[in-house]
């Protein structure tokens, strides 16, 4: 209620009147575009210090293109043949910049169109879907699975979701959320359906707001170093030159002041490396068109030379590296209980998953069976006990085909400990395997069982027994190990970032140190 008294809404939803008022006060739930000039764009790569002293070269260059004489006296008439050249050079320059950088701008844009997020808003009363940049602080949308979360919102009265953050945190379990909590653009439903108000759109978003920080720092890149370095070399190469000159010609040899500022331009034009920033637009052009053959769009020219001079490439382990999937490792499966085989914990535990509307965990867990249907094969569902933070784990009560009951249930290692009936014996090799686990950068899931002779799914049920530890990892993609190979070969050094425990094993497995 505080949420609605604050955004002056609703259960309802807005108007479409009341929602036009509100972009106007909030502006449209996208990040911020800078619209820059074509023009200034354009003239923007004639400002560096090489065409500094190309533009001073043309400025002389004009200014004596008329009445000078040869050394004999006679008039030379009109000579604009070094401004026009000068001029030509930084044309073009700035032209191949420019096409390529607008090229890859509306390449960016297209995509980014196609890719425009779509929302479910109750406006007027009614249900619509429309583009997610036109939500604002109040709207009432509908979240259900698989849907990108479009703004920063609060959920309204309804079961628990599933949000997987790993766009915003890099975590790759799901975090689950309950009604009056918050769920952050760019995050993705995993399981669940329910209503949410929207609290903060575009750049006021938690996204928005990051994006904003990266957009505003100013960095000179390693390119722009260079150039500016040999700039400055010929500027002052130049410069001691021209006072040499001048001190000869003027000051020593008498010489007319015509023919020193005529020597003085031969300097000037003779000291500049005037092929070299056609040779690099063309150069980081041919760049460009390879990266996007390759399906990378270059959004700036100048990136593609600020990478080849990377020292060091930080990456993101979740999605990036990884496949951002949970996968069960089948090899080092620990049973604790005798009679059972690694792939008997991975069907009990496959037994307490859903099959529709699955988790993250669920969807690893059932996958590891031949066929998914083998987790309901041969027995019938009775109750199914939903994971709840209270209990940290599911369950299934079930009846096989002599009609006899059984549950299994699987949960945090701690809660399923808690349930097994010998849990002083075996607590210590738990801990021992859990810990052995979280040293590999594995995450544990238990899984128990019990007998329900009562023959109901309301009754306790026998003694729980303990039947496996299951070992869950995020596995590497099948590329990460050869591009890691490679940026190593080039003398690139290799950083993982990561907000969880780094798996040695995988940085092993993609050939880190």
């Amino acid at each position: 209620e505080e949420v609605f008294e604050h955004l002056r809404c609703t259960k309802e939803g807005l108007t479409t009147e009341g929602a036009q008022q509100r972009v106007e006060i909030f502006g449209y739930n996208k990040l911020e575009e800078k619209n820059e000039s074509k023009i200034l764009k354009f003239l923007g790569f004639m400002w560096n210090p090489l065409s500094w002293v190309m533009e001073a070269a043309a400025i002389m260059a004009i200014a004596l293109a008329h009445d000078g004489k040869d050394l004999r006296g006679r008039p030379m008439g009109i000579d604009y043949h070094d401004f026009v050249g000068i001029v030509i050079l930084l044309v073009v320059n700035s032209t191949i910049s420019f096409v390529e950088e607008n090229n890859a701008g509306n390449a960016a844009a297209a995509l980014m169109a196609r890719l425009a997020p779509k929302a479910k808003a109750l406006r007027d009363g009614t249900w619509n879907e429309l583009d997610a940049s036109l939500l604002v602080p109040g709207d009432i949308i509908s979240i259900k699975l698989g849907d990108i979360i479009p703004a920063d919102a609060r959920l309204l009265q309804g079961d628990p979701l599933k949000i997987d953050q790993s766009a915003l945190t890099g975590e790759s379990l799901p975090v689950t959320k309950h009604p009056g909590g918050g769920v952050y653009s760019g995050s993705t439903c995993k399981q669940g359906e329910i209503e949410a108000v929207v609290i903060a759109t575009g750049i006021h978003t938690f996204f928005g707001k990051a994006a904003h920080l990266v957009e505003s720092t100013t960095h000179v890149g390693h390119f722009q170093k260079v150039l500016t370095s040999i700039g400055n070399f010929c500027i002052c190469s130049i410069a001691t030159g021209m006072t040499i000159e001048l001190i000869v010609m003027a000051a020593v040899q008498h010489r007319p002041y015509r023919q020193t500022v005529d020597n003085l331009l031969v300097l000037l034009i003779g000291g500049i490396p005037i092929a070299m920033p056609t040779v690099l637009s063309v150069t980081m052009a041919i760049g460009s068109h390879k990266l996007a053959q390759q399906g990378a769009i270059t959004k700036r020219m100048t990136a593609i030379e600020e990478m080849a001079g990377m020292d060091v490439l930080c990456s993101d382990k979740t999605g990036t590296l990884t496949l951002n999937k949970l996968t069960v490792d089948n090899n080092i499966i620990e049973v604790f209980t005798r009679g059972y085989e690694k792939s008997d914990v991975v069907l009990m535990a496959a037994r307490a998953s859903r099959l529709e509307n699955q988790d993250a965990i669920d969807f690893a867990i059932v996958a590891m069976l031949p066929d998914p249907k083998e987790a309901r094969a041969g027995i019938e569902e009775v109750h199914f006990l939903p994971f709840n933070p209270t209990d940290k784990r599911t369950a299934l009560t079930y009846l096989d085909a002599k009609g006899k009951m059984h549950r299994v249930s699987k949960g945090a290692p701690e809660q399923i400990l808690n349930l097994a009936a010998n849990k002083s014996e075996i607590k210590r090799k738990v801990h021992q395997v859990i810990d052995n686990f979280a040293e590999r950068g594995l995450r544990s899931l238990a899984v128990a069982y019990q007998e329900v002779p009562e023959g109901t799914k309301e009754s306790a049920g026998g003694p729980w027994q303990f039947i496996g530890l299951l070992p869950l990892f995020d596995p590497p993609r099948h590329d990460s190990a050869e591009t890691i190979r490679r940026a190593l070969d080039l003398g690139v050094s290799v950083k993982m970032i990561t907000g969880i425990v780094i798996s040695w094993l995988l940085v092993r497995k993609l050939g880190g140190g």
